[in-house]
């Protein structure tokens, strides 16, 4: 069939064969400049074993080690201090003998010879926060003080204290299948609000305490046939890495302190009301949550002090750690879910600062986010949900989380505000999916727990309420991050306590990317099934990345390498430009048609502009003057339709097939489209057509078209009707740094700017504005 090229400014009028390309088309579709970026990843992911398959599940030979706990603590609301003693039974179901084991001691970030405070890095500036000076200038006496290391004999057991990593040397070698219980006691200082993790925050109003109380025991590190013992220090970044067990912790507080924990309460009658009981039981049938201490109540605890203490005990089984809070400032509420038939009681507990937010919202988020999650994942199986409002504005444990976003004292607040607090609370109970279930290893790979967790936390907030103003999981959204320069970022496999730009590389940028797995590369259906494979494989047990790449291929049919190459092993960037298109329709090969075509061509033509002035002012030429110099071809009209044209027509016709004939007779159109990777991130090519009657339609071509050339491929659409636009990306699926290039012909960024005469400071929230000017 022949093509007949129409219109271009670079190149004018000119035919094209279709479906030929010459060799130096065809060399320019597959040159790659030294790196395939198409490239299978089995010489990155370890080898397949036993243990862990190729296809990303758990080997026949899979196992994992077991540590189980009894401790008790007290708490010393006077000084600020914990005491604590424990037993903890490790248990080898390794194929290895181990003639030690490594108890990590987590509160010595906080002494101040650690790594963490020996090598941070600052920089005086001209204005300084006290809080900034007090972190530099700080003489608190953190960390452990082990008193004492022994076994069930009571006899000492030799130690090593490696900052926050303690060997323990064993009597005898544990074999496989054995187990080794010790015993040991200590004591800390309680940090205050500054430090995210753990801690206390005091209320100078009514002179009160509220504990948030985390990686305040000492405990196991983890041994696992990938890496043998996790003992790289803690710096403060790298969160933590933890194996099983079950828990039994006796919690003692001043006797008007509530206690929320990890776990099941297993002395109710002990610790509370009678009223408080019955709340609790009206709890697990009420549609909406309860108070089990009410704000009165709590406020009439903080203007007393007991003199006695009472004791908490929690238990709490197949956990990987255990957290607890402690005031007597705490309203409380509780509703119960079903979750697979299962009872969850989802739970909260906040000083009346936290109110109305969180009377309003806490525990409805808490119930929320395990339905969803579970929907997406795997079935909450834990039986309790529990958020706190204190000094820490985001940190999970299982069952249990510490979460900000206060109101002002008047009680408004702005929407800012209202949504910071729902999307941490969403994001830290999420938590108890990724990492406490899916038992990831923070310590290496942040992103396994943050960006895995923040991608579902989007899909929940989603849910949540129409139009949800997520801070992450949008492609757009991480636009901005992407476009930074090279140097200020890292790969998303880097470890915790490397990388740059915390925020955006080990939750937006892992987050964003799972998005454009699920919306555009993959498809919801086959994303939602793999991920939900994941989930499953690896619940209650530990994955790596490998685990995770290789088990979305697996359940999906989907090569994913190329993805999981640019998006997490490099800092390219989505920038695809459409940097020019072409534009042929098919010679019907009649004479007749075509020579009128090209005359109606020629005379739409516009004329230079040497012969414009020619016309004006050349009064004659020579062969005017002289008509003895013409001859045939001064006379002869090349688009003149000739006998020779039309039987060469009539011959042409003849030697077609009825298809081709019928081919022959249709209207169609065809647009090359010249194609660019810039930014070095080879995404899907989604280009939107916009037709002349204003119509569109949204095409999606697989990044595959990139694997024989990763910068620069042309592409032909055939359309029925003429096109007047091109747009790239045009929904901002695909992250595009760069939407200047993205359309053709060229779009100019429309937008605007303020006058102003000097910087306004930021006006009250809405909500107070409103309440001041009805005298509220």
């Amino acid at each position: 069939m022949l093509i007949r090229f129409l219109f271009s400014p670079r190149r004018g009028v000119t035919a094209l064969l279709l479906g030929l390309l010459s060799p130096l088309a065809l060399q320019a579709q597959t040159t790659n400049s030294g790196t395939d970026k198409f490239a299978q990843l089995e010489t990155v992911l370890p080898t397949p074993n036993t243990y862990r398959t190729a296809s990303g599940a758990p080997g026949k030979d899979y196992w994992q080690q077991r540590a189980d706990y009894d401790i008790k603590v007290t708490l010393d609301d006077t000084k600020q201090t914990l005491t604590g003693r424990e037993t903890i039974t490790y248990t080898n179901l390794s194929p290895d003998v181990l003639p030690y084991l490594w108890v990590q001691l987590d509160q010595n970030v906080l002494e101040k010879n650690s790594i963490t405070a020996t090598t941070e890095v600052s920089q005086l500036q001209d204005r300084m926060t006290f809080n900034a000076i007090e972190s530099l200038v700080s003489d608190f006496d953190g960390g452990f003080k082990i008193e004492s290391v022994t076994g069930k004999d009571g006899k000492a057991l030799k130690t090593v204290t490696n900052y926050t990593m303690m060997r323990v040397d064993l009597p005898k070698p544990l074999r496989p299948g054995q187990s080794f219980a010790f015993n040991v006691n200590w004591h800390y200082n309680i940090n205050g609000q500054q430090v995210r993790r753990n801690g206390y925050e005091y209320f100078p109003e009514d002179q009160n305490y509220l504990y948030e109380i985390a990686q305040f025991y000492p405990r196991m590190a983890v041994y696992s046939d990938n890496q043998g013992w996790q003992h790289k220090q803690f710096l403060g970044g790298g969160e933590f890495t933890l194996p099983f067990g079950n828990y039994k912790v006796s919690i003692t507080a001043p006797a008007d302190h509530v206690v929320g924990a990890t776990g099941t309460l297993q002395n109710p009658s002990q610790v509370l009301s009678a009223t408080q009981r019955q709340r609790l039981e009206q709890a697990k049938t009420a549609k909406k949550p309860v108070l089990i201490v009410s704000q009165a109540e709590a406020v009439q605890a903080e203007g007393k002090r007991a003199t006695g203490t009472k004791t908490w005990t929690y238990a709490a089984k197949n956990v990987r750690d255990f957290a607890w809070t402690s005031s007597r400032k705490f309203i409380w509420d509780a509703m119960q879910i079903k979750q697979n038939g299962k009872p969850v009681l989802c739970m909260s507990y906040y000083p009346k600062e936290g109110n109305p937010l969180w009377g309003q919202y806490s525990t409805e988020v808490v119930a929320h986010t395990i339905k969803t999650y579970s929907k997406f994942t795997i079935p909450y199986e834990y039986p309790v949900a529990i958020s706190v409002h204190g000094p820490i504005f985001g940190m999970e444990y299982p069952m249990i989380c510490f979460n900000g976003g206060r109101p002002e004292k008047d009680g408004t607040y702005s929407a800012q505000t209202k949504y910071a607090m729902i999307g941490v609370i969403t994001h830290e109970v999420g938590h108890n999916f990724f990492p406490m279930i899916v038992n990831s290893d923070e310590r290496q790979w942040s992103w396994m727990d943050e960006g895995l967790n923040s991608f579902v936390q989007y899909l929940t907030e989603q849910e949540w309420e129409r139009n949800y103003p997520s801070r992450r999981g949008e492609p757009k959204n991480i636009v901005e991050y992407m476009r930074t320069d090279k140097s200020l970022q890292t790969p998303i496999m880097t470890n915790s306590e490397s990388v740059l730009q915390f925020g955006p590389n080990a939750y937006a940028k892992p987050a964003t990317a799972l998005n454009i797995l699920r919306e555009t590369v993959m498809g919801r259906e086959l994303f939602d099934h793999a991920f939900k494979t994941y989930a499953r494989r690896w619940a209650y047990k530990h994955p790596t990345p490998a685990d995770f790449f290789r088990t979305m291929e697996d359940a999906s049919a989907v090569d994913l390498d190329w993805f999981w190459r640019g998006w997490f092993y490099t800092t390219d960037r989505t920038d695809l430009a459409l940097e020019s298109v072409k534009y042929y329709t098919p010679s019907s090969g009649d004479p007749a048609v075509e020579k009128a075509r090209q005359q109606q061509l020629q005379a739409a033509a516009a004329p230079s502009i040497s012969a414009q002035r020619n016309a004006q002012e050349l009064k004659s030429t020579l062969v005017d003057e002289k008509p003895e110099l013409k001859d045939f071809y001064n006379q002869y009209n090349p688009l003149a339709v000739t006998a020779a044209d039309q039987q060469r027509y009539t011959a042409y016709l003849g030697a077609l097939s009825p298809a081709q004939r019928q081919r022959l007779g249709q209207q169609q159109h065809f647009y090359e489209l010249s194609l660019r990777n810039v930014g070095g991130l080879v995404m899907p090519v989604i280009v939107q057509l916009t037709y002349a009657d204003k119509s569109t339609e949204v095409q999606t071509i697989p990044a595959e078209i990139w694997r024989k050339n990763n910068e620069k491929v042309t592409k032909i659409i055939v359309t029925k009707q003429p096109v007047v636009s091109f747009v790239l990306d045009p929904f901002q699926q695909t992250a595009d740094t760069d939407q200047s290039n993205n359309a053709f012909p060229r779009q100019p960024a429309a937008s605007r700017f303020d006058l102003f005469q000097q910087q306004q400071q930021t006006p009250p929230n809405p909500m107070q504005q409103v309440q001041s000017a009805s005298g509220k």
